[in-house]
């Protein structure tokens, strides 16, 4: 059994902090739980909670000091995607409607192993998934 109890939180880059808070708001209901304004050696930063004791840490940077392409798989970095665990296929359809209702590029609900998956891409461009718990296809 490993040591560790899971992930604590995933950090990411933008150039519009607002705006990504706006949208985990929305389709997640994700709360900022700490807020850092830009100091001389830190960037604007918020903290949202993602719920099961998992964050993301979301920090502002200039557009020209994004490494990366987000669109291109082995273009974003060493961190490819994250996934966002939701409980059941019934949430995964409400996070769906709310990702078409926020414009999001998405796309279908599928099977991966024994999850529901599915992909979308943030205001950033990076795709992302959420993910639910699946007993080989039974919703």
């Amino acid at each position: 059994m490993p040591i560790s109890t899971g992930v604590n939180h995933i950090a990411t880059v933008t150039a519009d902090l607002d705006r990504v808070v706006a949208f985990y708001d929305t389709v997640f209901e994700a709360k900022v739980t700490f807020e850092m304004a830009a100091s001389a050696d830190h960037p604007r930063m918020a903290i949202l909670d993602l719920g099961g004791g998992s964050a993301l840490n979301v920090f502002e940077a200039a557009p020209e000091e994004i490494v990366g392409d987000r669109t291109t798989q082995g273009s974003r970095g060493p961190v490819d995607h994250f996934g966002i665990a939701v409980d059941s296929y019934q949430t995964l359809e409400t996070i769906r409607d709310r990702l078409l209702d926020a414009g999001a590029d998405i796309g279908d609900i599928q099977t991966l192993g024994d999850i529901w998956s599915l992909f979308f891409r943030d205001p950033d461009g990076m795709e992302l998934e959420v993910c639910a718990p699946s007993e080989r296809g039974e919703r």
